[in-house]
């Protein structure tokens, strides 16, 4: 299923959506950001990881639930991407209506261990239950019911943080190569919170009114 899942027009949609969502200044944009700038290029990559085993790991449980949810019947799997979608405009609201995110610190400060930046990450990025909630919305709206809902919500949420590991990969070794000429109030970071809400409320819409039938 995971092939006829890669193969359809949805997928395509999940990665587009998928990059965007990665490449916007956010939370966690922020975070490797301010430790890259602070401690190295070292410690904003020992921060990545750890953000994107914390996703990981948000993502399994979320991919756990929903094929409980998906077992227990195919009604509850509806109201389930119903709220999902609902969940998506809310956030696109959200961010619409946000103030810009708290810029990140460049002030130095003493370096610390790669496994302590590593755990610290991680469990910012676990303990986050904003993340699951994000997983549980998104996910449901890319998969067929009717076969291996864990296999696919799971191998959709890997995808996702792969692409958001690459990304904020590259936003460490931006900011560790002009560490000493950026500015961190660039002109185009308050508008960052516009292209997050075009793509939550999109994918939202686009949840509510797709057909529940995968394309094969």
């Amino acid at each position: 299923m995971i092939e006829s899942l890669v193969m359809s027009p949805r997928f395509a949609t999940f990665l587009m959506a998928s990059v965007i969502l990665a490449i916007t200044p956010g939370p966690g944009v922020i975070y490797v950001l301010t430790r890259t700038l602070s401690q190295g290029r070292g410690a904003g990559l020992a921060s990545v990881c750890g953000i994107a085993l914390g996703n990981l790991a948000n993502a399994a449980v979320a991919a756990l639930g929903l094929a409980l949810v998906i077992a227990a019947s195919a009604s509850a799997f509806t109201a389930v991407k119903f709220l999902g979608a609902a969940y998506l405009v809310f956030l696109g609201v959200r961010a619409l209506r946000a103030r810009p995110t708290a810029e990140p610190d460049d002030a130095p400060r003493p370096p610390s261990s790669l496994g302590r930046l590593f755990r610290a990450a991680f469990l910012v990025a676990l303990l986050n239950p904003k993340t699951a909630l994000f997983f549980a919305a998104l996910l449901p709206q890319f998969i067929h019911p009717s076969a291996a809902p864990f296999a696919q919500t799971f191998f959709l949420g890997c995808v996702f943080v792969v692409i958001a590991f690459g990304t904020d990969t590259i936003y460490v070794f931006v900011a560790a190569a002009l560490a000493t000429t950026i500015r961190l109030r660039s002109r185009w970071h308050p508008y960052g919170r516009f292209v997050s809400a075009a793509t939550f409320m999109g994918l939202g819409v686009y949840a509510a009114l797709a057909s529940p039938r995968m394309v094969k």
